[in-house]
This record gives C-alpha cells, structure tokens and sequence, in this order.
C-alpha cells in the first residue's frame, strides 16, 4: 500500500480497530458508512479491506524447494500441546551427507490464529535457509477456523499464561531439533510482535535474535533478562507503536541490549502483511524483510 488514493486512511484504522476486537463487525460497517461517499461503497470497501490469502501467496504449500507441514508437540506448562506449521528447506538434506544444520525461526501470527499469510511468511524463511515454526495460539480451542474474525474470538479466550508457555515450548523444541544449529530467533506481528519481545526476555540466552513488527515492548522491568539482539520495526502512521518506540529504546539502551529500530515512512499497522493490501506498504515491507534476514543471520549463523 501506498496509502491507496481510493481508501480513505480513517477507513483502513476502522479496519485495523475491528480486526483486534476494539469495535464490532456492526461498528466497523458503521464506521465506514462515513466514507461511502467518497465514491467506494461499503461493501466495495469491506471487500477491499478483506485478507486476500491465496492472491498474496508468495510460497505454494507444495514448492519443491521446501518441506513443510504441520507438527504438535508437547507443552506440558502450557496446554498439553501445540500445532504448527514448521518449514525447511529441501536443500538442507540430502542423500550422501548428514542433514545441514540451520538457525531457527519461530513465526507468530497476529491476534487471529495461525492464517495462510503466516504459514506463508514461515515458507519464506525456508527458503532463507532457516528452519521455521509457526505455532497457532489457538490449539486447544480446535486451531484456526478459517476465518479471522472467528479466530480472533477464539484467540480472546485463550488461558494467555498457558499460551506463553505453549510459545516457551515451541521455542525449545525448535532449538533442539537435531537438525538445528542450537540458535533460534523470533518474529511476529503486532500480538506476535509482542510476544517475540516477551519471549526474548523469557528466553535469555536461548535467543539469539528477535524482530517484532508493530507488537508491545517487553515490560521495563524484565528488559534486562534479554540477551538476544532486537530489531525493532513499527509504522511511522501506527501512531499508538510508534509513539512508544522512545521509551522502549530508552529500556533498551539502559540495559545495554543489542538493538536496532526502524520507523518505517508511510507506513501503517499491519504494513508488511501483503494479504491485507489496503495495509501492505510495497515498498518498506520488502526492506523490513531483508533487514530481518540479514539480522538473523548475523546472530544465528557460525561465522568464519
């Protein structure tokens, strides 16, 4: 997204403010009836605003540079198991030598449920060279229901100190698969941005890195725990993250943690998820992606 001329902005927060619960589907048609007038319909608008899953699809499900499909593991803390979607790529393994050892990446989804985007975005680390693990917060309600706003239901009442551990033990089951270099690092969006920078203070040393999008900072009291390296990465028009950027940087240089954070121009929340295109920013979201590759690999990657 451009800031696109035809979606008003104020159209786009409605959007934003609906799919995490703020407003009520009656609120955010409501809402929008203000804009109808600028020649788009409401209907015409909700469609716009809609995910479009299968047309932002970078990775297909069955790419043969990759291996990838659905794993549950235990999460004895947590709430006894947790599915997810891990991803790797065809070319770590072959048949004459011992299977290639990678960094990991654990891949949390917004406040919906494991969607098609994340499941994507964890493809696009296995072809990084990455071992990747989405985990859906919503398992012990059935998984994600194949709608957002259902999931975004279901994913309110979820126990949220079990759900941490349930992360904690996707985590360490990533890190120790004998296929990992032992290194893992976390990213996610919005609540997933959050709960990458809960994990690195959760985490400390098993953490090599982390790069939440537009997600609340750790608490200031539990800064000093982290000991993986931070990239942060908000919207410079996601007034509410951003404007918190300086207090967490304020946190962070205080406890000498390893940092760096982009507020990226033009940019709004949600901008780097292409499913969602009156949100997807084209051209800083790329730049966040390669900024985070890079990231990633500078700490969980052996360096000569």
């Amino acid at each position: 997204m451009d800031l696109n001329q035809k979606m008003p902005p104020e159209a786009v927060e409605l959007y934003t403010q609906f799919i995490h619960g703020e407003i009520s589907r009656r609120k955010f048609i409501d809402g929008l009836k203000a804009y109808a007038v600028l020649g788009m319909t409401v209907s015409a608008m909700m469609t716009a605003l809609m995910p479009k899953y299968a047309e932002a699809q970078q990775i297909r499900k069955d790419d043969e540079r990759i291996k990838a499909g659905y794993v549950t593991i235990p999460s004895p803390d947590g709430n006894g198991t947790i599915r997810g979607y891990f991803a790797r790529p065809n070319s770590a393994d072959t048949r004459d030598a011992m299977p290639a050892k990678l960094p990991g990446v654990i891949v949390i989804h917004e406040n919906r449920g494991l969607n098609p985007h994340t499941e994507d975005v964890a493809r696009r680390f296995a072809l990084e060279n990455f071992n990747a693990f989405a985990p859906d917060a919503v398992t012990s309600l059935g998984g994600y229901p194949g709608d957002d706003y259902k999931g975004g239901m279901m994913f309110a009442k979820i126990d949220k100190p079990k759900l941490t551990n349930d992360f904690i033990a996707a985590a360490k089951w990533l890190k120790n698969r004998p296929d990992s270099n032992g290194k893992i690092n976390a990213t996610g969006f919005c609540f997933g941005g959050g709960a990458s920078n809960q994990l690195a203070a959760l985490l400390g040393a098993d953490l090599a890195a982390a790069a939440p999008f537009y997600g609340a900072p750790a608490k200031p009291e539990d800064v000093a725990k982290i000991k993986a390296a931070i990239l942060v990465n908000h919207g410079a028009l996601d007034k509410a993250m951003a404007g918190g950027w300086p207090a967490q940087e304020a946190e962070l240089k205080k406890n000498n943690i390893r940092y760096e954070g982009h507020i990226w121009p033009n940019s709004v929340h949600g901008f780097f998820n292409d499913a969602t295109p009156e949100r997807y920013n084209k051209v800083t979201a790329p730049q966040a992606w390669a900024r985070m590759i890079e990231w990633f690999n500078m700490y969980s990657r052996d360096v000569a």
